[in-house]
């Protein structure tokens, strides 16, 4: 299935320029967001593989505000869209760690070449970071994980949000948190970013 591409762009017209650009080269178009806030909810009920990120947003939120969020809560990747390449410009992003860098005016090679790298680099750190297998795991626990509890803590661990993890387990949100807190217990931890450290430490 192609990649599904979110867009966040304040300019409509260049919005409506980036999507048909991205649906003549392929891709799915997950949603578009004028806005930080805007982007936000498109990205917890979309589920995106890649974001187009403009870093001048309108309202209250800029671009790097969105990308911190996606940094932490959905460790998906994005590309900062933006007419500035000035040296304050890059230092501001710098630290968001951004997966590709697209100057204003740029053509369809640019994007389909940021977006391939991006998402090519992504895969890789997800192969290089793939959790262990149940079997693994339940060889250094008392009490061993059962099979749906892995499947929670695998879409926990990409960084899904209750509902989301719900939607793809096609159960309620209140019984995917009874979940956390088992497994939680089981891993002897008291957050998601301890399940987390859990997860990375090899045998």
């Amino acid at each position: 299935m192609p990649a599904s591409v979110l867009i966040v762009e304040d300019e409509g017209i260049i919005a409506i320029e980036i999507e048909m650009v991205l649906r003549d080269l392929g891709y799915r178009i997950s949603g578009k967001a004028k806005d930080g806030m805007r982007a936000l909810d498109l990205l917890a009920s979309t589920s995106p593989d890649i974001v187009l990120l403009d870093i001048n947003l309108k309202g209250n939120m800029s671009g790097i505000d969105v990308a911190k969020v996606i940094q932490t809560k959905y460790r998906i990747p994005f590309v900062y869209l933006t007419a500035l390449a000035d040296q304050k410009t890059l230092e501001q992003v710098k630290g968001t760690m951004p997966y590709g860098y697209i100057v204003k005016p740029f053509n369809e090679n640019d994007l389909r070449t940021a977006i391939e790298l991006a998402l090519h680099r992504s895969a890789t750190q997800k192969q290089a970071l793939k959790p262990p297998s149940r079997e693994s795991l339940n060889r250094k626990l008392i009490e061993p994980l059962s099979q749906r509890e892995y499947e929670v803590l695998l879409l926990l661990e990409e960084g899904l949000t209750y509902k989301q993890v719900g939607e793809r387990l096609f159960i309620g949100h209140n019984t995917v948190k009874t979940y956390q807190k088992a497994l939680f217990a089981k891993l002897q931890v008291s957050s998601r970013h301890q399940m987390s450290q859990f997860l990375k430490r090899r045998p």
